[in-house]
């Protein structure tokens, strides 16, 4: 009697083969850890600048002064004048604005205003520029008439976790090469197999096509995975990437890395059937990925885009899941936490894998 036909283990047999050919592939090692790890090292070298200054404005802050109307006209001053206490007290706490400063009426003639400025340690090399940016312009301020004086200047500091360009830095690659692993990688070798006439040969054996699409989903979350634990590693050991909580932040950043994978996985299914011959993928997944990778947080924050671009970025998957990867990594955020970020991007991943199985061709 015939035992019946393992899917399993066909399956597993599928995603081995498959592993083994990715590892192979030059494309998936460049695209997955060379070009990430390249832009990690630069960045985790070079220290990057050049990114503007975040200063909140207390509540309760005066803001039709000279001080304000002064920091409004300075380029590289970005005031942030909707945010409460608690909020700003935790930004001031994690380093990601430079301060707030909080300027009001004085109770003598001179000076006519008071503005009082909190810097943070967790962010150091900022409260400096901003430390010298103030004082210049108190001293512009105050020498344009000798009387009244305009304003003076109390400072004070928050302490902090210090926050290193490579806490930005590191996530946004780590989701540019989630995202390349998940539409390069599936778009090339589903259309290669059906191309070669290999998936008409696997319908000729009992495998099904389910185990088909699973063995080849398991090799491409392996290696993205192993991917991303690398370069996790290579960040914290070398350019002390923060990891909040060690161990739990590390499984927390791979649960993320699966559900992202997965959903990128979907675009690349996608282009596989539209795609009418091998030249034209490398440009229909670049209409995919580019963007995404140009405007999704990867290098700058978005909130340094034009506000007519923002709520392009906000659209992009992959700006949410590099915002929970930098909640989870240096906020010390749980997934529950992420919980918004991580619903969005399975709604992406509905859309797209229901149009994934309108397009995706067998044959």
């Amino acid at each position: 009697m015939n035992k019946p036909y393992n899917n399993i283990k066909a399956t597993l047999a599928l995603a081995k083969a498959s592993f083994r050919s990715i590892t192979r592939s030059p494309s998936a090692v460049v695209f997955t850890l060379a070009f990430p790890l390249i832009f990690i090292l630069v960045f985790g070298f070079l220290g990057g600048g050049g990114v503007k200054l975040d200063l909140a404005v207390a509540p309760g802050s005066d803001l039709q002064n000279p001080v304000i109307i002064a920091l409004q006209h300075t380029p590289v001053i970005h005031l942030m004048t909707d945010k409460g206490d608690v909020e700003i007290q935790q930004c001031l706490e994690k380093g990601t604005i430079a301060g707030v400063i909080n300027v009001h009426k004085n109770t003598v003639p001179q000076p006519a205003y008071l503005a009082d400025v909190k810097y943070t340690s967790a962010s150091m090399d900022k409260g400096n520029i901003l430390k010298s940016i103030l004082n210049n312009l108190m001293y512009t301020l105050n020498t344009r008439d000798l009387k009244p004086s305009v304003a003076e200047l109390k400072e004070s500091t928050v302490h902090g976790r210090t926050y290193r360009t490579i806490d930005f830095i590191l996530p946004g690659q780590l989701g540019f090469s989630l995202l390349s692993t998940g539409v390069f990688g599936t778009a090339f070798v589903f259309f290669s197999l059906r191309q070669t006439l290999v998936i008409k040969r696997f319908f000729a054996t009992p495998v099904k096509r389910s185990s088909i699409i699973l063995g080849e989903g398991l090799a491409r979350i392996g290696f993205a995975l192993i991917g991303a634990l690398f370069i996790i590693l290579v960040g914290h050991f070398f350019f002390h990437f923060t990891l909040i909580h060690g161990a739990a932040t590390v499984l927390n950043m791979l649960i993320l890395s699966t559900i992202g994978v997965i959903v990128f996985m979907g675009f690349g299914f996608v282009v596989s059937g539209i795609a009418k011959s091998e030249s034209t993928i490398p440009p229909i997944s670049n209409i995919i990925t580019l963007p995404q990778f140009l405007l999704s947080g990867t290098f700058f924050s978005i909130e340094n885009f034009p506000n007519w671009l923002q709520p392009i970025s906000r659209a992009l998957p992959l700006t949410y899941l590099n915002d929970a990867m930098r909640q989870v990594a240096f906020e010390g955020a749980g997934l529950w936490d992420v919980k918004q970020q991580i619903l969005i991007m399975v709604i992406w991943g509905l859309g797209i894998y229901a149009i994934a199985v309108k397009v995706f061709k067998w044959e």
